[in-house]
């Protein structure tokens, strides 16, 4: 049997969207006639594409309805419940049609007899690899419930360390914007009028009110050219960097900024000891959790690292040596990972290291966040104050020579 996505027509004339199981469109088309639906059409569901494409809009679950259903799975999973019955209460469960478009056809796949974790790779763009990899470790293990426990631990931290770094830079962001787009309102708008008739009285102007004026013309003449101009200026820098080498060096380049640079670092050395340690204490062998976790790495010089790091392993080096040989990593995490190698402890000592910089990343932020919004303040009045001199000079000089 497959699952099928459907609208139909109730005998109010309400347009009715679900997903049915059956085995062809025929069949499910037959059993909404049973139910008294008027069939509109019916579509069966397809897997998601397995590469990645350029400029394509998301079509799998989000990080906060995937965190839901991992922790609801978890829940009726360690209730007692099989797969396919907790699998068929989440998508009823769900109020979210993509939601549970996908988790019907996973259930199709696991009552056709697949493995979970062979049913959820239909979905790459819903459950990541490090996912799937947990999935099938604990089918393997025969602690499923166990491991579904601990996703939903990760998947919860991860997206509430990810909230909390958007968070924090939205209130900057919404100042730039506002700052913005007052300044050019008044460029556009007020500057023009009220250099009419400084123009017009023949009166010399101080050098700060001729600079304001040209900036005036400037924000006319560009008009609409300017937000167009900004979004082809992205666009053409994101298909400049698609190829691999650029995208390379203009990683490295944001790593070497002061500030930036640390919090690249922070939050994908994060990443990978959360990653590696949720990894090694469900049992899978290190190796194999160091290339689940080289998808979580965004920056490429680190994921690069990364890959050396598992090729030094394979040969017998040391993890710990590895990393720091790259100084990308933070020294904290890198001797933590050490001293886990040494006392054979490393499961342990990764998620102490998750943790630690997951609370040095928190404070970084709020620190760095705290110090950006005076000084975007302070240039935020100090256009203002410019704006208000270059206008009032020009009065007080034909107040002087009024007298």
């Amino acid at each position: 049997m497959a699952a099928f996505e459907y609208e139909a027509l109730d005998s109010d004339g309400r347009s009715v969207k679900g997903v049915m199981e059956g085995d062809a469109e025929r069949k499910v088309r037959s059993l909404l006639r049973e139910k008294g639906f008027i069939p509109v059409w019916v579509q069966a569901i397809e897997k998601e594409p397995q590469e990645p494409r350029a400029f394509r809009w998301q079509t799998g679950l989000k990080a906060s309805e995937l965190t839901l259903i991992t922790r609801q799975f978890a829940t009726l999973v360690r209730a007692g419940l099989p797969i396919e019955e907790s699998l068929l209460a989440l998508t009823e469960q769900s109020e979210s049609a993509r939601s549970r478009k996908v988790l019907a056809a996973v259930r199709t796949k696991v009552r056709e007899g697949e493995p979970l974790a062979r049913a959820l790779g239909g979905f790459p763009g819903s459950f990541p690899p490090l996912y799937r990899h947990l999935v099938e470790a604990g089918e393997q293990s025969g602690k499923l419930p166990l491991i579904l426990e601990r996703l939903a631990d990760y998947t919860e931290q991860r997206q509430a360390l990810t909230q909390k770094v958007w968070v924090a830079f939205l209130y900057p962001a919404l100042v730039t914007i506002v700052a913005v787009a007052v300044v050019g309102g008044l460029l556009v708008y007020v500057v023009p009028q009220i250099a009419q008739v400084f123009v017009e009285s023949g009166a010399p102007l101080p050098w700060a009110t001729r600079a304001l004026i040209a900036m005036s013309h400037i924000a006319q003449e560009g008009g609409i050219f300017w937000p167009l101009g900004f979004l082809a200026a992205v666009f053409a820098f994101r298909f400049a960097i698609r190829k691999r080498e650029r995208r390379i060096a203009w990683q490295r380049f944001l790593l070497r900024v002061p500030l930036l640079g640390r919090l690249i670092r922070s939050l994908n050395a994060t990443r990978l000891a959360s990653t590696l340690g949720i990894l090694t204490s469900s049992g899978i062998p290190l190796l194999s959790a160091l290339e689940t976790a080289l998808h979580v790495v965004s920056n490429l010089p680190m994921q690069m690292a990364v890959e050396d790091a598992k090729r030094q392993v394979r040969e017998g080096g040391s993890l710990s040596r590895a990393l720091g040989k790259a100084k990308l990593f933070p020294p904290l995490v890198v001797h933590l990972i050490g001293s886990g190698e040494a006392s054979g402890s490393l499961d342990t000592m990764l998620t102490r290291a998750a943790e630690a910089q997951s609370r040095e990343l928190e404070g970084f932020v709020t620190a760095l966040t705290s110090l950006i919004e005076p000084v975007l303040i302070l240039v935020m009045g100090g256009m203002v104050l410019f704006i208000v001199l270059a206008i009032l000079l020009p009065i007080f000089d034909m107040n002087q020579l009024i007298k």
